[in-house]
């Protein structure tokens, strides 16, 4: 069984070990790629699959799949200590999500301002590395396939 994995965010398509952070450039929560995203300072995060949102905060959230595989979108780095600056939440933890459907909106000023990474890993949890595909490469728009686990 293949799972698609698509981007939540736009911007360009990198690899893992570029971002950084030691825990994701090293793949220690799992494998998966990263988008720089680029251009306005308001970005949409989507669901990158259907499931139920298993974890949320304000700058990080996880969907649980329906074959039980979960997918991290870490939006930014370090933010975190923001503590919720920039951040407006429009799902609850436990809800069922669609692919596709809008999350986070994400204000990047604080994050840009108080010089933090706004690289976003997309992270396959408790996968392993082989059994994951990028498939996306260079400008990716939110919403296209970026990744296949299968």
């Amino acid at each position: 069984m293949t799972n698609t994995i698509s981007s939540p965010v736009s911007g360009t398509v990198i690899p893992l070990a570029d971002v950084p952070d030691p825990v994701f450039a090293e793949a220690l929560v799992g494998p998966g790629t990263a988008i720089d995203p680029e251009g306005p300072s308001t970005v949409t995060a989507l669901a990158p699959v259907s499931g139920t949102l298993s974890s949320l905060k304000p700058h990080a959230f996880v969907i649980a799949t329906e074959s039980g595989q979960g997918v991290l979108v870490h939006l930014g780095i370090d933010t975190v200590e923001l503590k919720g600056e920039g951040f407006t939440l429009h799902v609850e933890v436990g809800q069922t999500v669609n692919a596709g459907d809008r999350l986070i909106t994400w204000d990047t000023t604080p994050a840009r301002n108080s010089g933090r990474s706004l690289v976003v890993p997309v992270v396959a949890l408790e996968a392993d590395v082989e059994s994951l595909t990028v498939i996306a490469e260079g400008v990716v728009s939110a919403g296209e396939q970026l990744l296949e686990l299968g």
